[in-house]
């Protein structure tokens, strides 16, 4: 005879795995110009997210990078992939009440352009956390499925 007590599906929460991005303002503190995700794909709570990013003309960077070449700052690509990786912090029992910085990125590659018109993917797994205030993300980057960029990312959670 067993003593586990059976659930049923019909009472167990669906876990969310879009945010709309009202859902994503609600997590990360960034604003415009400088939040660079659109929605959120897919989310595994405290494992990995999917993000996108619908690359306009509009950005206020291309009007410098580069006057009639435009492209995407490699900088601006790492830090949406990481604002990807902010949702996937931000639901951490460690991060409640801290801010998530950057404390680092190892082995970051650029591998092609992103351009106006393009729909950046970005993913974000979480590798690592240590002593519940440092940890390592690998994150990506692709436009219609080819890698753009890759690497590691690494975070502190700092209070808020």
């Amino acid at each position: 005879m067993s003593t586990l007590t059976e659930i049923p599906l019909t009472e167990i929460p669906p876990i969310k795995t879009t945010l709309t991005i009202e859902e994503i303002q609600s997590l990360l503190p960034h604003r415009y110009p400088f939040l660079l995700v659109d929605r959120i794909i897919d989310y595994v709570p405290g494992k990995s997210a999917t993000g996108i990013k619908n690359v306009s003309i509009n950005e206020l960077f291309f009007q410098g990078h580069f006057p009639g070449r435009p492209i995407m700052p490699g900088v601006l690509i790492v830090e949406a992939i990481a604002q990807v990786g902010g949702i996937v912090l931000t639901q951490l029992p460690e991060a409640k009440g801290h801010l998530s910085l950057f404390a680092g990125i190892d082995g970051v590659r650029f591998r092609r352009p992103v351009v106006p018109g393009d729909q950046l993917v970005m993913t974000a797994e979480l590798i690592v956390v240590k002593r519940k205030r440092f940890g390592k993300m690998h994150g990506k980057a692709e436009v219609n499925g080819k890698l753009v960029t890759e690497g590691e990312l690494m975070f502190s959670l700092v209070d808020s």
